[in-house]
């Protein structure tokens, strides 16, 4: 695949390492948050039922308690693979919200 059509980030703005926009203005680090929180949202989602057909065994395993932690651990794994990269999701929530914004302002005169 070719790289060089990946990129995402218009060409005055400062990327990271991976590529990522580094957002400059207040709404873009608002924009990039929400992004990520709802790319983190959607793992979540995925990691929990990917568990959901699990059976703890031994004597201390099981209950109310390991369920509320496993689904604190999925979010929290979640929240990492968002915050690292993700899965390209938050990157296209990045940019149709930047989209919009502009697509508001190009309406107000």
């Amino acid at each position: 695949m070719d790289m060089r059509f990946m990129n995402i980030a218009p060409q005055t703005q400062a990327t990271t390492q991976n590529n990522r926009p580094q957002p400059t203005t207040p709404f873009e680090k608002k924009a990039r948050e929400t992004a990520e929180s709802f790319e983190a949202v959607f793992l979540s989602q995925i990691l929990k039922s990917m568990s959901m057909g699990m059976k703890s065994d031994g004597p201390f395993g099981g209950g109310h308690s390991e369920e509320v932690f496993q689904d604190i651990l999925s979010e929290e794994i979640a929240g990492q693979i968002a915050r690292n990269g993700g899965i390209g999701l938050s990157d296209s929530i990045y940019r149709e919200i930047l989209k919009t914004q502009e697509a508001g302002y190009s309406n107000v005169k």
